[in-house]
């Protein structure tokens, strides 16, 4: 069986033989799925009103935000966004009636950002389908070359730094 990047690494062999194009394998074949798990995401989603970064900030919020929630610093951190665009991003949300922002119980010039209970709600409804939406996805695969696949991705990221959500 063929793919994408199998007519591109076999172009560019024909044309530069002298290169070894083989690390193209892996990462252009990352970088494409990638690109084709985002789309079919932002379609699920879709489906729900939601855009994908939308529930991905409310997910960030509900693992980790616990009952106070968490501050725009800490939310930039643990959802790998710049300060700007998470403050657009909890501005859209908080039109959507999906999150608040609120005083931060120990310092008052803190302000932190919160699930509402619509917010709560909708993203406790929708992580199992969300989840069933990702087994779907990844039915091609045995639950062996799952677990290949998880080893290999981790190890991957540990080498290149991403080890912690701070």
């Amino acid at each position: 069986m063929s793919d994408a990047v199998d007519q591109i690494t076999a172009a560019w062999r024909e044309v530069r033989p002298d290169v070894d194009v083989s690390p193209m394998e892996i990462v252009a074949r990352i970088t494409r799925l990638c690109q084709l798990l985002e789309r079919d995401l932002a379609e699920f989603f879709r489906g729900y009103g939601l855009e994908f970064w939308e529930f991905d900030v409310l997910a960030t919020l509900r693992r980790s935000g616990g009952d106070t929630g968490l501050t725009a610093g800490a939310l930039n951190k643990a959802a790998m966004r710049t300060s700007g665009a998470i403050t657009n991003r909890i501005d859209r949300l908080t039109a959507k009636g999906l999150v608040t922002r609120v005083p931060d119980p120990v310092d008052r010039r803190a302000i932190r950002v919160a699930l509402t209970p619509e917010g709560l709600d909708l993203v406790d409804t929708l992580l199992p389908l969300h989840m069933a939406n990702e087994q779907r996805l990844l039915s091609a695969l045995s639950p062996t070359d799952r677990a290949h696949l998880r080893t290999l991705l981790s190890t991957l990221s540990v080498s290149l730094g991403d080890t912690s959500l701070t």
